[in-house]
């Protein structure tokens, strides 16, 4: 008597869910249309950084409890920081460098909100939280990059100290007298260039890059790759982009940094828009999934 035997085909064992593997090829797809398309730029006008700040004051009006929060966020980055140099100003840096590797993810945030407005979708506060989770590669080593830079920059300012002032590191009130002493000009003009170079490798990695790893979900080399061309070809827009940032921050430090409340969502929101009018959007099938 023969037994027929019931044992499955090895093509039945082990069979993973078809759904879930059409899900993943139709990511895996959408995210290899994303990358083959070629990054375009657009030139842009010097009235274009009036008009990003105008478009960043719409979205502060349009999601209030967002840029709050985020504004709290900045503005107390500002007060640590701001005591640490008054009271242990060796500690300065290592500080500098924390706020460095904490601000790209509060700014991608707020660059999320701007995102599904103009998506006609609702911001809301706990996706903005967490919309660098499905980017932490590509955020990871932009992030390093800009760490170094700091790093970089922090030992060239040291080795400017250590040229005019053989007498060892000034205190907080030697930093503040040397700056605004008449008789150290030449001192002023070298710290200034040195860190104008510094602070414009920062700029130019950074103006757009972090939008479009959070729009195309891009590698950290083709972000700032593409942010260095934007700097390149509109230099003089952005260098008045730059100028702006620079100037309101400055004036928002005053008064124990209150002014970032509104400055810093209001920035974080115009950059967005700064990366939109600089970088040719991708269609809306491939960018928005």
């Amino acid at each position: 008597m023969n037994a027929t035997s019931s044992k499955p085909g090895p093509d039945t064992v082990g069979t993973p869910d078809t759904s879930e593997a059409r899900q993943a090829e139709a990511i895996a797809d959408r995210v290899k249309a994303q990358t083959a398309q070629p990054v375009q730029l657009q030139p842009l006008h010097l009235a274009d950084p009036f008009r990003w700040l105008m478009r960043g004051l719409d979205d502060v009006r349009a999601a209030p409890g967002i840029a709050v929060f985020y504004g709290v966020c900045f503005w107390a980055m500002a007060v640590v920081l701001g005591w640490v140099f008054r009271t242990r100003p060796e500690y300065t840096m290592s500080m500098a460098s924390g706020c460095l590797l904490l601000g790209p993810f509060l700014a991608m945030g707020l660059y999320d909100t701007s995102r599904r407005r103009e998506a006609s979708l609702q911001p809301q506060l706990s996706e903005s939280l967490t919309c660098w989770d499905s980017h932490m590669g590509s955020m990871g080593m932009l992030v390093l990059v800009l760490v170094v830079l700091e790093l970089l920059w922090g030992r060239a300012s040291l080795v400017v100290f250590a040229v005019f002032f053989n007498t060892g590191m000034p205190s907080t009130t030697g930093v503040l007298q040397a700056v605004f002493n008449p008789q150290n000009w030449s001192f002023v003009a070298v710290y200034t260039v040195v860190g104008g170079v510094f602070a414009a490798l920062v700029f130019s990695t950074s103006v757009v890059s972090i939008p479009m790893i959070l729009d195309r979900d891009t590698d950290a080399l083709t972000a700032g790759i593409t942010s260095m061309r934007v700097v390149v070809e509109n230099p003089g827009v952005m260098l008045l982009w730059g100028a702006l940032i620079t100037l309101i921050v400055a004036v928002s430090l005053w008064f124990w940094g209150v002014g970032l409340l509104l400055a810093g969502p209001v920035l974080g929101f115009a950059s967005w828009h700064a990366y939109r009018a600089a970088v040719i959007p991708l269609p809306r099938t491939a960018a928005m999934g």
